[in-house]
Formats: structure tokens, sequence, C-alpha cells
């Protein structure tokens, strides 16, 4: 069976999220979505659970984190070149994200950081796939 990760994140306002994704090139799964929820395909494997916080806090006891304010998590979603980061956190930006921190350049790494329109900071990214492979 091939694993999957489905990453749920609480959100203010569904639609607002998902224009902001849809933005950005990110589509949806009209079977795991509706007023309460929507399915966002990273890849194959990989999905965000974009969940308004009134459904979101069905799924748990303890308060929901306030993202503007606590970093709960950093998505690493990793892209195909600098450019494609570039173009990402630039998206971003003029759709209503806040920089994160600067764009870091490591050599063999090069990668962005913004916060969601709810504080969720991703964190888009390219590795040399040569690196890896070096002795």
């Amino acid at each position: 069976m091939v694993k999957q990760i489905f990453v749920n994140l609480p959100v203010k306002d569904l639609k607002k999220s998902m224009d902001f994704f849809s933005s950005l090139g990110f589509t949806y799964n009209p079977h795991f979505t509706d007023e309460n929820a929507a399915s966002m395909i990273v890849s194959e494997n990989i999905s965000v659970m974009l969940i308004t916080e009134r459904f979101f806090q069905t799924f748990t006891k303890k308060e929901i984190s306030d993202a503007k304010k606590y970093t709960e998590v950093l998505l690493a979603l990793s892209l195909e070149s600098n450019k494609e980061v570039d173009e990402m956190m630039k998206k971003a930006l003029q759709e209503g994200a806040k920089k994160a921190r600067e764009i870091q350049d490591l050599g063999f790494m090069y990668s962005g950081a913004f916060e969601d329109l709810d504080g969720h900071i991703w964190e888009p990214f390219y590795m040399d796939p040569n690196y890896l492979h070096k002795p």
C-alpha cells in the first residue's frame, strides 16, 4: 500500500485560503472538498487539508494554536528550480502572504519562507540533486 500524507491546517476563511493557494498553482480534490474543508493536492501522495477552525476543533480537545503568534510547523515544499522558488515567493506576497525571512542561498539549496493568510509558514525550496550524491 502506498503511504499518503494529509497535513491538516486550520484556516479562518476557507474560500480566501483556497483562492490564495489556487493563485500559487494548487488544485483541489473535489471528493474531499466541501464547506468545511478543502483537500489541496500537493503531489500524488501528499495533500493539505485546509479545514475551517470550527470544524478543525471537532478533531481535538486542545486549543487551536494561533499560527500568527506561535510556530506550530514549518511546511517545506520542494520545487524544481531556484526560479520556481522565486516565482512562488513573488506570487504568495502579491496574494497577501507575509515574508517570513529572506531568501537563503546555501549553494546546494535555495529557499524562501512566507506566512500564508493564517500565519502558517511555508518554505519553498530547491535542492541540487547532485549534492545528495556527492561522496
